[in-house]
């Protein structure tokens, strides 16, 4: 990942690009050493949309009535929860500013540190206003969505000037289940808001916010399958089920804190046997598949049993026949043919990106945790040793605490005394903590 938070030859280079540019946004953007392709490129694009370096603010697109109306029912809205509970409210004491803007580069909302806010509204980095390329040339948010994935921009890299004491991170949010995208979100600040981490931050927390719009297409789903169906037309019902497919329904599988997993496709779901639940988990573990002995060898403690493997398979194929006959596992190798998401999968995830703390969100207790199948011990102590891991090592005291109140972490002691090292002196928790800590220690000595 290129490291912005040592920007000095760039920005020189982004300087002397604007000297060359001057005052012309038509003039074509010059071969500058050590100016990125991808700003370059940018700059060029502004230039063609005749945006102009010299505008101080960014234009207004929505008058206030406006912006609400059509925030309220935009898909974004949906996820703001979740923006708001691992972005937003992180930042209003560090220094950063998170935006939510839709396809178009459109600011919807712009929360964070109140302080930037208001030097913000200066250069109109406000909900309502155009942040576009074609509007402003160069920025996270615009340039993000005319590539289609995350990217930083850094002070003098941005095509308007009067955003060079500036710096962005922001991340396309694409629809779950079309892959359209739907917006952006974007952090801006200083030279935090380019750190290394905060683009895998920024697109951790879209995975997650992409996952919970999944989970709540899905209720829907299944409270509109739940109601009484009114008589329609077969063109109408075509179309109805056209929009349900497209956009509803997601492939899933939840291990984590149960024995028995829920399995999505299709917007339905089934609780699964406990055996089944091993067996997808396995399959969607290993996506190329697994042999019969491979998997028999995962799955059972000791000789395992093919000819029982195999029964278990026709059983399993049959539950999933009838919740989507395209999802049947196939054989020689056993493998799914579509893509299942297990949230033990968007734990690992998340802490492979360094985000450890949306892992804890979305972390529900080991996976499957009375299970004796042994790739699922693996993976249960793959999942379980590797979060708890990085909390120890980035974690703060309250993602520390958060994870002391899971089943499996009752008596680490570890955990505790790691908590107790941050919390402030004076802090109430305090309290409970050394209480757990003498309790565990008087076990230990008994």
């Amino acid at each position: 990942m290129t490291n912005l938070l040592h920007p000095e030859p760039r920005q020189r280079a982004a300087l002397a690009g604007h000297e060359r540019l001057g005052s012309d946004p038509a003039a074509s953007t010059p071969e500058i050493p050590g100016l990125r392709n991808l700003i370059r490129e940018s700059w060029q694009r502004s230039a063609s949309f005749k945006a102009n370096p010299d505008n101080a603010a960014a234009p207004l697109a929505f008058d206030w009535d406006q912006l609400e109306d059509y925030r309220r029912q935009h898909p974004l809205a949906a996820i703001m929860p979740v923006i708001n509970k691992l972005l937003v409210q992180p930042s209003h004491d560090s220094g950063l500013l998170v935006a939510v803007g839709d396809e178009v580069g459109r600011l919807l909302w712009v929360d964070g540190d109140p302080t930037l806010q208001r030097r913000a509204e200066g250069m109109m980095f406000v909900p309502g206003a155009d942040w576009s390329e074609a509007s402003v040339g160069t920025s996270a948010p615009g340039t993000a969505l005319a590539l289609g994935r995350g990217i930083q921009i850094a002070g003098a890299e941005h095509y308007q000037r009067a955003v060079h004491p500036w710096s962005c991170t922001a991340v396309p949010f694409h629809d779950p289940d079309s892959g359209a995208v739907l917006g952006v979100v974007d952090i801006t600040g200083t030279a935090t808001a380019v750190a290394p981490h905060t683009l895998s931050l920024v697109e951790a927390t879209v995975a997650a916010a992409q996952a919970q719009l999944r989970v709540e297409r899905l209720q829907l789903a299944a409270e509109l399958a739940s109601k009484p169906v009114r008589r329609r037309s077969p063109a109408a019902a075509g179309r109805s089920r056209g929009a349900t497919e497209g956009s509803l329904y997601r492939n899933s599988l939840q291990l984590l804190g149960r024995d028995q997993a829920l399995l999505s496709l299709g917007g339905r779901t089934v609780s699964l046997s406990a055996r089944h639940s091993e067996i997808l988990a396995l399959l969607s573990a290993h996506p190329d598949g697994l042999s019969a002995e491979e998997l028999g060898s995962l799955l059972y403690p000791g000789e395992g049993s093919t000819i029982t493997l195999r029964a278990e398979m026709v059983r399993l194929r049959k539950v999933i026949q009838q919740l989507s006959p395209d999802a049947v596992p196939g054989s020689r190798p056993y493998r799914l043919p579509l893509d299942l998401v297990p949230d033990s999968g968007q734990v690992l995830s998340c802490l492979q990106r360094g985000a450890h703390r949306i892992a804890l969100e979305i972390y529900r207790g080991e996976v499957l945790p009375r299970s004796e199948a042994p790739g699922i011990l693996d993976l249960r102590h793959r999942v379980s040793s590797l979060l708890r891991e990085a909390v120890l090592t980035d974690g703060s005291a309250e993602s520390l605490l958060r994870y002391a109140a899971l089943p499996e972490a009752r008596a680490d002691v570890v955990i505790r005394r790691a908590a107790l090292r941050l919390l402030p002196p004076r802090s109430p928790k305090r309290a409970a903590v050394v209480a757990d800590l003498e309790r565990l220690e008087a076990e230990l000595r008994a």
